[in-house]
C-alpha cells in the first residue's frame, strides 16, 4: 500500500493533484479543501490510500493520517465504497464526522451527497463505538497531539473508544504535556487497560 506521497505539484485539477514522485506524475484524487491549498510548483506531502479494483487503480490523498484511517474505516460499512466514504470526508472535517456519529446527528450525516436516512443510521450504529466520542450536540472535541494518536492506536487495536478515551485521560493527569514518546505512552495505556 502507498501510505504516503511527498512531491512537487505539477497540476490541480477540479477532484484531484498530479503530484511528481519519483520522475512519474501521480495522479491522486483529493478534496476541495486540499486543493485549494495546493500550490503548482510547490511542495506537498498527503496521507494516502491506494483502492485496487479489476480496472482500476485509484489513489485517493489527505491532508492527515487520521482522515485516511476514517475512509478507510467508513469502507468497512455496508453499502459504503471508497467513492462515497471520500464524499463524506471532503465534506465534513474527520472531527464533524465523529462528532455527527458520536452525537447520532443524522441529519448532518445526511447533508452528504449518497447519504440517506438509512446509510447515516447504519453510520451511526456501526461506528459509534469505534470513532465517535463523547460530546454536546454540534460540539466538536478532538484530542490533541499524543492524546489522539494514543486513542487512535487503542481503537486499531480492538479496545473500545469509550475504553481507549478513559485510559488517555488517566493517563493524560500523569504525563506532562510535552511528551512525545508514543510508544512508551501506548505502551502505558495498555498496561492500565490489561489491568482494568
Amino acid at each position: 500500500m502507498i501510505a504516503s506521497i511527498t512531491g512537487d505539484v505539477l497540476e490541480a485539477r477540479l477532484d484531484s493533484l498530479v503530484v511528481a514522485l519519483g520522475g512519474v506524475g501521480m495522479h491522486v484524487m483529493c478534496s476541495p479543501q486540499t486543493i485549494s491549498t495546493a500550490r503548482v510548483g510547490h511542495s506537498i506531502t498527503l496521507a494516502t490510500s491506494l483502492v485496487v479494483r479489476e480496472d482500476s487503480l485509484t489513489l485517493f490523498g489527505f491532508e492527515s493520517s487520521h482522515s485516511r484511517e476514517l475512509f478507510e474505516i467508513i469502507q468497512g460499512v455496508s453499502g459504503f465504497g471508497p467513492k462515497l466514504a471520500f464524499t463524506i470526508l471532503a465534506s465534513m472535517s474527520a472531527e464533524d464526522l465523529r462528532a455527527a456519529i458520536a452525537n447520532e446527528d443524522i441529519a448532518r450525516l445526511t447533508k452528504t451527497p449518497g447519504v440517506g436516512t438509512k446509510g447515516a443510521q447504519r453510520l451511526v450504529l456501526e461506528l459509534k463505538d469505534r470513532i465517535g466520542y463523547a460530546g454536546s450536540p454540534g460540539v466538536s472535541v478532538a484530542a490533541t497531539g499524543w492524546q489522539e494518536q494514543v486513542t487512535q492506536a487503542l481503537v486499531g487495536l480492538g479496545w473500545t473508544n469509550k475504553d481507549a478515551t478513559k485510559a488517555v485521560a488517566t493517563l493524560a493527569t500523569q504525563t506532562s504535556s510535552d511528551d512525545t514518546d508514543i510508544a512508551g505512552l501506548l505502551r502505558q495505556a495498555l498496561q492500565m487497560l490489561g489491568n482494568s
